[in-house]
């Protein structure tokens, strides 16, 4: 237990977990941003280029809630250690395969697996760090780790434009297993293995659902991090077509890609920066309540640019990211609100969970479209959304300096 009051936030494991997550980012991500012009290479249309690509990243997100479950049982069950290992094996072979598809349900296949392997890196790495590292910078440590790992998007963004699509999943593919290498030294948790010798039930998912305390805890953390994939799996993503509908000039298109790129950018500053804030206010959800203010200012001014141009939404869709650089501290709140046999099956499922509710919210904003037309059906998703994710950290109990030498009975 002692490795806990050495190990800084720049020891091995942060930076083995945050190399883990920047190779995580890059697949995640890609698709996003090299969605239209490898649609165009398999011969689609701008209109099916929409269509089959909402299709796409919805099969990849359905991946994600899977390999969230799975991975964050075998978590528990198995070793935070056997998770990032096993993950990344998987998600480094789909993105070679993805290399080699001809058709979208070849594509929507090899994203799916992909989206199982995904779904491991970030919830392990989470855990181990935050029980390794002392209480006192376990938040800064999990920032590090998220904000190192969300440049992996930049990098996704000067492959994808210095390459053509299918060798950025080759490169992709390639990364994973380079990381393979570097796990080799990084050690188990010590609060996983004393609780090996404890009786107790490890990495039972049913037991989220078997306690009314559990069950309020989980999906309070779950609705915490939808603003995210709002803002990044419909707003940004899918910027080209909002730039549309709001009139810009046809001969200056918003190019995704680059959106996505710098909206990462930003949401690695606010990573790296909101586990400093939450150090200082000495609180998660004050931390949170801060960045979600910039993100509801930031999203109406999305929706403000009637006659805009790119660069102006190329600036609000960084103002977006920065204000969604939660992503670390909301997944550390949900480590922290659970016991060590539960603590991986938590981290492991919750971002993933959050993930694969972006189908659900395409779903909303699809239906709504038809009613309202694309601006105001993104608007109303947006503030549907928002809502429901400010009453859930309003809900939600402190998690700042929790001791997590605890187990859940």
């Amino acid at each position: 237990m002692s490795q806990n009051k050495t190990l800084g936030i720049l020891s091995i494991p942060v930076i083995v977990a945050a190399l883990g997550y920047f190779v995580d980012i890059y697949d995640l991500l890609l698709f996003s941003i090299i969605r239209i012009k490898s649609l165009k290479g398999l011969g689609l249309s701008d209109a099916l280029c929409d269509t089959e690509g909402k299709f796409i990243i919805s099969i990849q997100m359905y991946g994600l809630l899977l390999g969230g479950i799975l991975w964050g049982i075998l978590g528990d069950k198995k070793g935070r250690l056997s998770v990032l290992f096993g993950s990344i094996i998987l998600y480094s072979a789909a993105n070679i395969c993805n290399g080699f598809v001809q058709t979208v349900n070849q594509y929507a296949l090899a994203r799916f697996i992909a989206g199982i392997g995904l779904a491991g890196e970030l919830g392990a790495g989470i855990t181990l760090v935050c029980e390794l590292i002392p209480k006192e910078t376990r938040g800064k440590a999990t920032s590090v780790v998220a904000g190192v790992g969300l440049t992996g998007a930049v990098a996704a963004y000067f492959v994808a434009h210095s390459f053509d699509w299918r060798i950025c999943y080759f490169v992709g593919g390639g990364l994973g297993l380079c990381l393979l290498f570097l796990r080799i030294h990084v050690f188990e948790s010590g609060m996983y293995q004393s609780m090996q010798e404890k009786q107790v039930v490890k990495g039972n998912f049913l037991m989220f659902f078997n306690n009314a305390r559990r069950f309020k805890t989980y999906m309070l953390a779950i609705l915490i991090g939808l603003p995210t994939w709002y803002v990044i799996g419909i707003l940004i993503t899918f910027s080209k077509e909002f730039a549309k509908n709001f009139g810009f000039n046809a001969n200056d298109p918003v190019d995704p890609g680059k959106a996505v790129m710098l909206a990462y950018v930003a949401i690695s500053i606010g990573d790296l920066l909101i586990g400093f804030v939450s150090n200082w206010l000495q609180s998660r959800k004050k931390a949170l309540y801060i960045f979600y203010a910039i993100t509801v200012i930031s999203i109406v001014l999305f929706f403000c640019q009637q006659g805009g141009n790119s660069t102006s939404m190329y600036a609000i869709c960084m103002l977006m990211g920065f204000g969604t650089g939660f992503w670390a501290l909301f997944v550390t709140m949900a480590a922290e609100h659970f016991g060590t046999n539960l603590r991986a099956t938590t981290a492991t499922t919750v971002p993933n969970m959050v993930r694969g509710a972006l189908p659900l919210m395409i779903i909303l904003f699809n239906n709504l479209k038809e009613h309202y037309g694309y601006i105001n059906a993104g608007a109303i998703t947006g503030a549907i959304i928002m809502t429901i994710s400010i009453i859930a950290v309003f809900m939600t109990d402190e998690t700042f300096g929790k001791d997590l030498h605890f187990v859940e009975e």
